[in-house]
């Protein structure tokens, strides 16, 4: 029997964990087809180097960490909807505000738009924190790098100033001074392999880190949106709040305080009272027609102004399609 079809049903992201696995298959390949060279470049400088790669395997398992985590989060929401007996026994973490907030509800239920964009933001927040640190991370890479090639570009500069000053020309003998520069050189050649393999560990380790960023928060969004959808058709419109309600005018109020102290009156039993209960309730229906009128009116008036603009409009039409006509002839 086919599966029926949920449109408001959270979606897995095993789809970007499937990518983002593919992508390191795919790094790891070449790093093992260049391992040799990788390997040389490694130990010219191993305790940067290895710094930066332990940063670089921090960030690849935060940054599957985020999409895992996803994972029992949608299972919560979608028993939730359906209101699933097994929903106590398990508890989310990224919506612990969202469960706390609605408890056992489940099912049948109606948000206020205040709590749905409450919980919304609760979670963005959220979101958005776990996000800072892989982009923290990613920064980290790079500046590693660009500190690896400065210091390397130091001790090249230092290494080849000690050089030329070790150098006795005075001696006369040109197969020394060649072989004094050769060892000096040594100490230059060195600087130079930890500037460019500190470079090459560090743009490479941030290039990957942004690629699972940026599936990791595609992954992020997509639940986002989703729970928005779902959460948009539990959520419901108070007619006090809605866009169309009409507004409150100073003739009702007083309308509405005038028939309260006409009914006050007439359980009291006080004559006079009534009749200046009805004395002020015909004032306040006098003062709501007086209002009706006065915005009456105002549409009168405007109704007025858009039919001179629409006709200013078609005058100008027509002196451009005339234009236009003088023109072709």
């Amino acid at each position: 029997m086919a599966r029926e079809f949920d449109p408001y049903s959270l979606s897995s992201p095993r789809a970007y964990l499937t990518f983002m696995i593919i992508f390191l298959v795919i790094v790891a390949f070449i790093a093992f087809i260049l391992f040799p060279q990788i390997s040389t470049a490694f130990v010219s400088n191993p305790g940067l180097n290895g710094l930066i790669v332990l940063v670089g395997l921090f960030g690849v398992m935060l940054l599957f960490g985020r999409v895992i985590r996803l994972f029992p989060e949608i299972t919560w929401v979608n028993s939730f909807r359906i209101g699933d007996p097994a929903l106590d026994t398990r508890s989310p973490v990224l919506l612990a505000p969202m469960a706390a907030l609605l408890g056992n509800k489940g099912g049948d239920m109606a948000l206020t738009p205040t709590t749905a964009r409450s919980i919304l933001d609760s979670i963005g927040m959220r979101l958005e924190e776990s996000r800072e640190i892989s982009r923290y991370l990613t920064g980290l890479l790079v500046f590693l790098g660009l500190l690896g090639t400065f210091w390397g570009l130091l001790q090249t500069v230092s290494s080849v100033g000690a050089t030329i000053q070790s150098l006795d020309v005075g001696s006369g003998d040109a197969n020394v001074i060649f072989e004094d520069l050769k060892a000096g050189l040594e100490a230059p050649l060195s600087g130079m392999g930890t500037a460019f393999s500190s470079s090459l560990f560090g743009l490479t380790g941030s290039l990957v880190l942004g690629f699972l960023d940026l599936q990791a928060g595609q992954a992020q969004n997509r639940f986002y949106n989703e729970l928005e959808d779902w959460l948009s058709t539990v959520t419901d419109i108070d007619p006090e709040d809605s866009l169309f309600s009409a507004p409150d005018s100073p003739g009702v109020e007083h309308i509405q305080a005038s028939i309260s102290a006409l009914q006050k009156s007439v359980e009291e039993g006080g004559g006079k009272n009534a009749n200046q209960a009805m004395a002020n309730l015909a004032e306040g229906i006098q003062g709501l027609v007086k209002h009706v009128r006065s915005e009456q009116q105002m549409m009168r008036d405007w109704a007025e102004a858009q039919g001179e603009q629409q006709k200013r409009i078609e005058g100008l039409l027509s002196s451009i399609s005339a234009a236009f006509e003088r023109a072709k002839e």
